[in-house]
């Protein structure tokens, strides 16, 4: 660990985690704009399930350790909701089993403190049209449906009210941009782009405002660390005394409310 300690914001999940730091990704947007005030760890495994995570998540998140995220986002289910292989195999949890994996990963996470937060993002869309196309060999003869992902996404959000976690319906949300099939969804049909990222960042940090969280996580709401003026900082026009550029926010194309 590095100094001084910051709050540590989580994010868990498959490959829609793990990809979050590419190409603009969600997961690189938050850590820009919690630059200097929280630190965005990425857990995130490429073709996990919620049942692959369930086995693990205690020894990702250990109820012992010394330091707890203040904030947890868990993101399950794209995998889960891919049709049944006769084999046996493959990522696909029945729709029941899923929840109870949800269930039981949620509670973990709000077991490890009293200030742990915890954020669930249901299933996005997916572009079936680019599916159904695939000649990828992991992908070819893979069912995945926006009906089957609309059931797995009202389910994580119901059991988000049940719970009373903080939810974002990526499936409907999602849907609402224009085109959202080729502007919110990349090239593989499953993950999203920049600007489906983008929209992904609008609603967490909505989520982050409007939540009745002491103390409150909004990034805008953290203090900067070593925000204080410094003589080495830039010279100011009057020639006496300098400009803080702890809080400058110029160089981004957003700005994040």
């Amino acid at each position: 660990m590095v100094g001084p300690e910051r709050p540590v914001i989580v994010l868990f999940g498959s490959s829609f985690v793990q990809y979050s730091f590419s190409n603009g990704g969600w997961g690189a947007i938050l850590a820009d704009v919690y630059a200097r005030k929280a630190d965005i760890v990425m857990r995130g495994y490429q073709g996990w399930n919620s049942r692959r995570a369930l086995e693990v998540v205690d020894k990702i998140f250990p109820k012992d350790a010394k330091v707890q995220p203040s904030l947890v986002i868990v993101y399950f289910g794209g995998n889960d909701s891919i049709g049944k292989h006769s084999s046996g195999l493959g990522p696909h949890v029945p729709l029941d089993e899923y929840i109870e994996n949800m269930r039981k990963i949620a509670l973990h996470i709000k077991s490890l403190s009293n200030e742990t937060r915890l954020i669930m993002l249901s299933c996005p869309p997916v572009n079936e049209e680019v599916l159904r196309k695939s000649k990828s060999g992991a992908l070819a003869n893979v069912v995945r449906t926006n009906e089957i992902c609309k059931r797995y996404s009202d389910a994580c959000v119901k059991l988000c009210q049940e719970l009373k976690i903080e939810a974002v319906d990526l499936f409907h949300i999602i849907q609402k941009q224009d085109d959202w099939a080729t502007t919110c969804i990349t090239p593989d049909g499953i993950h999203l782009t920049e600007e489906g990222s983008k929209v992904l960042v609008a609603e967490i940090f909505q989520v982050i405002k409007n939540a009745k969280w002491e103390p409150s996580l909004y990034w805008k709401s953290l203090p900067t660390e070593f925000g204080e003026n410094s003589d080495y900082n830039l010279v100011a026009p009057d020639g006496k005394s300098t400009i803080n550029p702890s809080d400058w926010t110029y160089h981004r194309k957003i700005r994040w409310d």
